[in-house]
């Protein structure tokens, strides 16, 4: 069975609910501290007065999200990893029963999770500190607005409070730069990095089962609206270690002794992926390649282009701002304004959807919270 990123994607969604669920919290938080006597004269003092009360309230999500995600991080790591390794096995009972035997033999776990999680650990652990600091700022911000005009009345506080909470739901908790120097928001940041984790981990396993069972080749699938970077690596086989670079190589044939094949080799599986090949979110897979019985894959019609896929992605996300900006709401107006907000960027889907063969993924329009 071909083993690719997407095979274990389900885990980094369910890590990344963590986090988006946490966020609604807190916005609820925030919006209910707000409130809390906007009409009152002494409004800004109580509010004042409540601020280590809110921040504490808020340090213990924060204290549980991080308990209950690095759980969840190790749990999703050691799905993947038993995935890929059970991908192998089954890939190889297939086509050759001796192989699939050495594939089966018990290889640790542990170590290659361990390593894997205390990394993906180490690059979300400054997403807690961000969240503390956002949201406390958001709601120091309305409070120095409302204590800088003391004549302000309630309405005008209304305002102030249901600016700063629209400008943190639109974007949510934001600010986090990958390796390339992209900007997230924080649920796209932990899926984001969950999937490359996931993915690496499934196909390590994948392919460290196959070197057990003695071979060194795999097979790069062709896949649908495939990105630029994976493009060059669409259908040619790779070699899980040795050196970069395109080579031919004389092989003995997988099942007939003392026959041999050319296999043309476009370079080095780390090379691959090292020029973005099962990136987070790639559909292609990998699958081992018997010198002589392996067919290259024919390739698969486009859904639709990659900048009409990427497209969906931004509606989804849209589609989530506008949910978060209906739930910050302090009056029924304002929500009223943000669903329609929403079902228009549903029906823009709708249309994207309808105009070509890429699936709906309702799942993706939805909050944490809600699902």
């Amino acid at each position: 069975m071909p083993v690719s990123p997407a095979l274990a994607e389900d885990l980094a969604a369910a890590v990344a609910d963590l986090y988006e669920a946490a966020e609604a919290v807190l916005i609820e938080r925030i919006r209910r501290a707000l409130a809390e006597g906007i009409d009152s004269p002494a409004w800004v003092e109580r509010k004042l007065a409540a601020l280590g009360d809110l921040q504490s309230g808020i340090q213990a999500v924060i204290d549980a999200l991080a308990s209950e995600a690095a759980g969840a991080v190790r749990q999703a790591l050691t799905e993947a990893y038993e995935r890929g390794q059970q991908a192998a096995v089954a890939e190889l009972g297939a086509v050759a029963a001796g192989q699939a035997a050495a594939a089966a033999a018990a290889l640790p776990i542990a170590p290659a999770v361990d390593r894997l999680a205390s990394a993906l650990i180490s690059e979300t652990g400054p997403v807690h500190l961000r969240i503390l600091r956002q949201t406390m700022d958001v709601y120091r911000d309305v409070i120095a607005h409302s204590a800088s005009a003391p004549l302000l009345g309630a309405q005008t506080r209304r305002r102030a409070a249901q600016t700063a909470l629209d400008a943190f739901a639109n974007k949510g908790i934001s600010g986090f730069i990958d390796r390339s120097g992209r900007s997230w928001e924080m649920r796209s940041y932990v899926e984001m990095a969950t999937r490359s984790a996931v993915g690496r981990a499934a196909v390590e396993a994948h392919t460290d089962r196959l070197g057990a069972a003695g071979i060194d080749l795999v097979l790069v699938s062709s896949g649908p609206e495939e990105c630029p970077l994976c493009r060059p690596w669409e259908g040619n086989v790779l070699t899980r270690t040795g050196p970069a670079g395109r080579r031919t190589l004389r092989l003995e044939h997988a099942t007939d002794d003392g026959r041999s094949v050319t296999v043309r080799v476009a370079g080095s599986l780390p090379e691959a992926r090292s020029a973005g090949l099962l990136h987070p979110n790639c559909r292609h897979s990998v699958s081992a390649y018997l010198p002589g019985i392996t067919r290259r894959p024919d390739p698969i019609p486009a859904r639709a282009s990659y900048e009409q896929s990427q497209q969906q992605r931004y509606l989804e996300r849209q589609v989530r701002r506008w949910k978060r900006r209906a739930a910050a709401a302090f009056d029924e107006q304002t929500a009223k304004a943000a669903r329609a907000r929403v079902r228009a960027y549903q029906g823009r889907i709708r249309q994207l959807v309808a105009d070509t063969d890429l699936p709906r993924k309702p799942h993706r329009e939805q909050l944490a919270a809600a699902r």
